[in-house]
């Protein structure tokens, strides 16, 4: 899996109601018969709820991108761009904060079924936390709930919710929105003896209505269980799709080929009649497949060996880029090992001195200088968690930020640390990459050979299934220290509890900070912008004395593509290049295959 989890950009504020309306031509479909275009990514699909913290990862949300839609998306400026096709939003109130959704009525799954009202209902219950268990903990295990912001039962019409904010939440634009879980197919995947989409999409609203998580227990298990599949799903219910594709076939560590779904007809029509993804995790293996006509598109996390392979090939067009994603390595505070302060008797001290010195020999230039300059001579080592290098916040939150401890390799400075923690070296580090992934696989020989030179011995502890980010199903990350990326789906100022945040679906690492909780939330209702800037400011000043991890580079973004196919246009954020996937098309005169 490669983590899409969202991180901090620019702010998204509303500048007023938008009331979005209109009539439209009657939908005509531009699928070309016996077309098909086979594209690459390092991963595949294997959960059909990317919603759900197991399946909120790259790979997963760009099939659902191809088989979902939702009021607004990102273009490749990126801008964010009102979705009219799907439905409309409208602020109807500053105080309280009150947004009123309406979905177009011609808005059908694939299997007929209407998206309604009940569909929007099973969104909030599961985004805002709307239905708990005995104890208050969310039924659902949704990546990023958050009670706090939207906790009053929302009003529901025919296809239409009018949500109440708690707070004036500024990036409630991009808050909400309907996953890929059609909600008569959780209750009947939940509840198999009711056979009917509409008595269960009854059900479903009566029982949020009525707060019963009894009832609803086995439908939030069912969301969460039921939808993780590597291979083709046996039932239909798992695949069901209201976007301009449905999934056809799935074939583990693989491929996934989507054919043109029959019932869509409102918005944007694709070209190809059917799209194959197909896992490569290699990427001079992609370029290589690109070259011999077996895909049409690569992308990945590229060397320079193989921007040089996509330089020298003739029949290809290429784009590179920085993308909104960024390299770090999180460490594991819970998990029984070095740094977690119970291997030191619960003294606190001594494992953030641990942290710290292991951070210290982390050569983060030495990464920058091999792997990823000869891609982008420009790039520079990310020194804030929370922005972008480039963005108007990024250098005031940099020059105070603490940072600075970690500009170089300090050996010296590690060694220290732990001699005067007492610790005794050799110190055992288990540190996963994702296996596979030839890139990290370098990252991880650069960091475990500058670790030695400290006292610590890094072994290699990766796995290709990212099996740590199922907190369902490992609520203890059983690896010291991981390296991977946050991939940015929006531009939105908030989001990043999901990761730094106490107890939160995302925080892998077990990483716990009143201060940083309490001014996270404080970011959440911030307009002015100097504030903003002192809010994450104390953020990272915590992070970094805290020893959480360490940022390294923003990820150069390679896509190459074969000159027979038009309209890639790549983009910074998630889902990069699929984000206008119905643009695609075979150029004059030629048919991808």
């Amino acid at each position: 899996m490669n983590i899409k989890r969202g991180a901090a950009g620019a702010a998204v504020i509303a500048a007023g109601a938008l009331v979005l309306s209109g009539c439209s031509l009657p939908y005509e479909s531009e699928v070309i018969e016996g077309t098909e275009i086979t594209v690459s990514w390092n991963d595949i699909i294997d959960n059909f709820n990317s919603s759900s913290t197991s399946g909120n990862n790259i790979a997963n949300s760009n099939v659902t991108y191809l088989t979902t839609a939702s009021f607004n998306y990102y273009d490749n400026s990126p801008e964010l761009v009102q979705n009219t096709d799907f439905g409309s939003y409208e602020k109807t109130s500053d105080d309280p904060l009150t947004v009123e959704y309406t979905v177009n009525d011609n808005i059908v799954w694939s299997d007929g079924t209407p998206l309604d009202e009940a569909d929007l209902l099973l969104s909030w219950a599961y985004i805002f936390a709307g239905v708990t268990d005995e104890e208050g903990a969310p039924l659902f295990n949704y990546a990023n709930p958050r009670a706090d912001l939207a906790s009053s039962l929302p009003e529901i019409d025919d296809n239409k919710l009018t949500l109440v904010y708690d707070k004036a939440y500024v990036d409630w634009e991009t808050q909400y929105g309907v996953g890929s879980v059609a909600a008569h197919a959780a209750v009947m995947l939940a509840y198999p003896e009711i056979e009917d989409p509409q008595e269960a999409k009854d059900a479903l609203v009566e029982a949020i209505q009525n707060g019963d998580s009894e009832w609803l227990a086995p439908v939030a298990e069912a969301w969460e269980a039921d939808f993780q599949s590597a291979n083709t799903p046996e039932s239909e219910l798992v695949t069901l799709s209201y976007g301009p594709y449905i999934v056809e076939e799935l074939v583990e560590e693989d491929y996934v080929t989507l054919v043109a779904n029959e019932e869509f007809a409102w918005g944007p029509s694709p070209k190809y009649e059917r799209i194959t993804i197909r896992q490569i995790a290699d990427p001079t293996a992609q370029v290589q497949s690109l070259q011999n006509g077996d895909v049409q598109v690569a992308s990945g996390q590229p060397t320079p060996d193989v921007l040089q392979l996509v330089q020298e090939t003739e029949t290809a067009d290429y784009h590179t880029s920085d993308e909104a994603t960024y390299e770090h390595v999180d460490l594991t505070f819970n998990n029984g090992g070095p740094f977690d302060p119970a291997t030191y008797g619960g003294d606190e001290e001594t494992a953030k001195a641990v942290r710290i010195a292991f951070l210290k020999t982390i050569p983060r230039n030495e990464i920058l200088e091999k792997l990823i300059h000869p891609l982008n001579p420009n790039a520079v080592v990310r020194n804030s968690i929370l922005q972008i290098p480039g963005s108007p916040m990024y250098d005031p939150i940099v020059e105070e930020n603490g940072s600075a401890e970690y500009a170089e390799v300090d050996i010296e400075g590690a060694k220290a640390l732990l001699e005067e923690a007492g610790v005794e070296t050799p110190v055992e580090v288990k540190f996963w990459y994702p296996e596979g992934n030839e890139r990290r696989a370098a990252e991880y020989e650069l960091i475990a050979t500058s670790a030695a030179l400290a006292g610590f011995d890094v072994t290699d502890d990766s796995e290709p299934n990212w099996e740590f980010t199922d907190t369902a199903a490992n609520p203890t990350n059983p690896h010291d220290a991981v390296i991977f990326a946050w991939a940015s789906t929006s531009l939105a100022l908030t989001g990043t509890d999901q990761y730094l945040g106490s107890g939160q679906p995302s925080n892998f690492g077990g990483y716990s900070n009143e201060i940083v909780d309490t001014r996270l939330a404080d970011l959440e209702t911030e307009l002015d912008v100097d504030e903003q800037i002192a809010i994450q400011l104390d953020v990272e000043k915590e992070l970094w004395a805290d020893g959480y991890g360490i940022t390294i580079f923003q990820f150069p973004g390679l896509t190459a593509w074969d000159k027979g196919v038009e309209g890639i246009a790549p983009a910074p954020l998630a889902p990069y290049y699929f984000w206008n996937f119905w643009e695609w098309a075979p150029t004059d005169g030629a048919t991808a295959e």
